[in-house]
């Protein structure tokens, strides 16, 4: 029985928590450690460049989330993609998306960084860069940007590889990313003195040795699947097939990037009102925002272990076990989220120490934390029922959910709340967004089973069973 068989047969029949965990471990291991970049760069710029270094941190982080935008438009709708292929036995279809999607990424990324590059400077002033801090973000998003491609392609195949029946594999190729990024960080920073130039080019060369390892698996003859030469092209069918899929996580990511420049903007403007700088501001909330990611980003590694076990099942039409997947997900989810909340809550200041030993500083991290994980409880039932509906394929639902927080709530309470509460209106529209977005997804979910409920179950067919 070779290696494939053994992966579709677990799919089909193994115990769904250990099959769960199985993929899902792997998946939240390599996302934290993923995150563990951001916080990394954080630690080192905090501690060893400075306080308007941090504050710039956090005014890029939108123009970093793009880069990572694109990884996922490509990479999890080519995931998604490929186990729903493989469910039904199509290993040249799979094959033809990971082809497809190496072109796309490159493209994508190449142009979109092309023109931020270009444009540094005006994109700079409208994420909300001051004078002070506007040299820092520079510096590092000069390296960044043009090395930021091997991210989105690392992303991309990391994904595929998880996809595919490679875990573990997928695992590793994140740890070997924050290991290269622990060990470089200190030595161009501290030790060469490259300030912001340093942490760039210690995140840069780290992605590139990640992506060596990535692409490796894919060439090598024994995987399940290959990455060929004739499947380099941008097959229009496949295309969108990437893209209807990925165009959810896309655009929450775009939609989390618009939310952090308002955010900022927010910041700037009703800080100086309660007697705060608005860059300390900005740092502060750049420093809980970190934790806050790391949090999300466990969950999103749910959500990736959970999508090759109901893409696959899904594919081979086995739904109950899509159902019980589905719950088992929010059940992990929700007990993540709510440690969450206990930390963020009760002990904010221990955690925002890591980034700063200014006391200014960890008073207003702290603060920002608090009031960001006061809904906290709630998001992973959010997070997860939305991923759930990119994994089935219905992409629309998946983009409205995704929406819905950052858009379609979020984006108006930050508007109206501030002219209320001031700066704490800044702070309390995050958790009134979480409350809100899961009241919506809750709805969609809803409506879905009883759509299921109706295919599976006619009222012809249960009015005959009820007959005596």
């Amino acid at each position: 029985m070779t290696q494939s068989t053994d992966i579709y047969n677990d799919f089909k029949h193994k115990k769904i928590s250990t099959l769960f965990w199985q993929y899902a471990l792997p998946a939240i291991i390599g996302t934290i450690v993923n995150t563990l970049y951001n916080i990394i760069d954080g630690v080192f710029i905090g501690h060893w460049i400075g306080r308007e270094a941090l504050s710039a941190a956090g005014l890029i982080l939108p123009v970093m989330n793009l880069a990572a935008a694109i990884g996922m438009l490509v990479g999890i709708g080519s995931a998604s993609r490929i186990s729903i292929f493989l469910g039904r036995n199509q290993t040249d279809e799979a094959e033809k998306v990971a082809g497809t999607s190496f072109m796309l990424t490159t493209l994508l990324s190449g142009s979109v960084l092309f023109l931020l590059l270009y444009f540094i400077d005006p994109v700079l002033h409208f994420v909300g860069s001051s004078p002070e801090n506007h040299v820092y973000a520079k510096e590092f998003l000069e390296i960044f940007l043009p090395g930021s491609i091997f991210l989105t392609l690392t992303f991309n195949y990391n994904n595929m590889m998880r996809a595919s029946g490679y875990p573990f594999k997928a695992m590793v190729t994140m740890f070997i990313s924050v290991i290269a990024n622990i060990i470089l960080a200190p030595i161009f920073i501290i030790g060469l003195g490259w300030g912001m130039h340093g942490a760039a080019f210690a995140t840069t060369l780290s992605m590139f040795i990640s992506f060596l390892f990535v692409m490796q698996h894919f060439l090598n003859k024994n995987s399940t699947i290959k990455l060929r030469t004739h499947n380099l092209t941008l097959n229009p069918q496949m295309v969108k097939a990437i893209l209807s899929i990925g165009m959810s996580p896309f655009a929450m990511q775009i939609a989390a990037s618009i939310v952090v420049v308002f955010i900022n903007w927010q910041l700037n403007t009703y800080s100086p009102l309660a007697g705060i700088s608005g860059d300390d501001t900005i740092a502060a909330y750049s420093n809980a925002n970190r934790l806050v990611t790391l949090i999300i980003m466990i969950v999103i590694g749910i959500n990736q272990g959970m999508q090759p076990i109901i893409g696959y099942n899904y594919g081979a039409k086995n739904y109950s076990r899509v159902k019980n997947t589905f719950f088992y997900a929010v059940k992990v989810a929700t007990v993540i989220t709510s440690l969450g909340f206990l930390l963020g809550f009760f002990m904010p200041e221990t955690l925002v120490k890591a980034f700063s030993a200014d006391e200014d500083l960890i008073r207003f991290s702290a603060i920002a934390l608090r009031y960001m994980t006061l809904a906290f409880v709630f998001v992973g039932f959010q997070m997860v029922t939305t991923s759930f509906f990119q994994c089935i394929g219905m992409a629309k639902i998946s983009i409205i959910l995704s929406l819905s927080r950052q858009i379609l709530i979020l984006l108006p309470t930050l508007y109206i709340a501030p002219h209320f509460l001031g700066l704490h209106g800044v702070w309390y529209s995050m958790p009134i967004a979480d409350i809100l977005s899961t009241g919506a997804a809750y709805l969609a979910l809803y409506w879905y089973f009883q759509s299921i409920k109706t295919r599976h179950f006619p009222k012809a067919q249960i009015s005959n069973k009820s007959k005596p």
